[in-house]
């Protein structure tokens, strides 16, 4: 398995894959959707500044789906931002032939595979942060698990959750959904699944401290030594 660390401007991943040409294609993919994003943004800042659901028109794939996304879950469209691109990783790496592709961006996975892949489950402080991992089986397709936290990493987050773990086979949905999830949690909304009614998403973990929230259908959870420093940062972080 090779596992190479990747990095332009803001997207910071780590890739997963069998043959150095697989890897080679979730880059060039991952860079594609960034050009076509800032593309976007230059003629629209709009889009790159709002919390708020907006839906503007475009031809482009990825601001279309980051769109999308994010007015189904109630957040901004750069909300999904990781998801997308790591999504077009993946999907590039499909098209390259490869049966097996990971592109974790800052926790936002993209992933399909043909046999079971352990991720690790790491949220800040909470007693329960790497500790345990999912067993994920083989995906039908491309499978998106994207985390937020109201107390890890630099994003905005309302809320209070250490990890908000979304499961869904639309990458963009899993990302914004996680970021909607933790925004309400420990907010005023005391029912924050109720909104999932209809949505792409399939499975919801929630950590706040040593409390434990799920959602849906959900892999396997066992035991499991996470080590930190799998952890996709920026090279020196971690």
């Amino acid at each position: 398995m090779i596992r190479e660390h990747f990095q332009f401007r803001e997207t910071i991943a780590t890739i997963l894959a069998k043959e150095p040409s697989h890897i080679e294609a979730a880059q060039e993919g991952m860079l594609a959707a960034r050009q076509e994003l800032e593309r976007h943004i230059a003629s629209d800042p709009f889009f790159a500044a709002t919390f708020e659901p907006y839906l503007p028109s475009s031809d482009s794939r990825v601001v279309t789906r980051m769109a999308r996304a994010g007015y189904a879950a109630g957040v901004g469209p750069m909300a999904a931002v990781a998801g997308t691109i790591a999504w077009a990783g993946v999907e590039a790496m499909q098209k390259a032939g490869a049966a097996f592709g990971v592109v974790d961006n800052g926790g936002d996975i993209a992933l399909m595979a043909d046999r079971p892949v352990r991720v690790g489950i790491y949220a800040g402080d909470s007693p329960l942060s790497s500790r345990f991992a999912f067993v994920v089986p083989p995906p039908d397709g491309i499978l998106g698990i994207c985390t937020s936290s109201a107390t890890v990493g630099p994003s905005v987050s309302f809320g209070v959750a250490d990890a908000v773990i979304v499961f869904s086979p639309d990458v963009s949905a899993a990302d914004a959904w996680a970021t909607g999830l933790c925004n309400r949690l420990g907010a005023d909304d005391d029912r924050p699944f109720d909104a999932l009614a209809g949505s792409a998403v399939t499975g919801v973990l929630a950590i706040l401290g040593e409390q434990v929230l799920r959602w849906g259908a959900l892999p396997g959870i066992v035991r499991a030594d996470v080590s930190e420093r799998l952890i996709t940062a920026g090279q020196g972080v971690l």
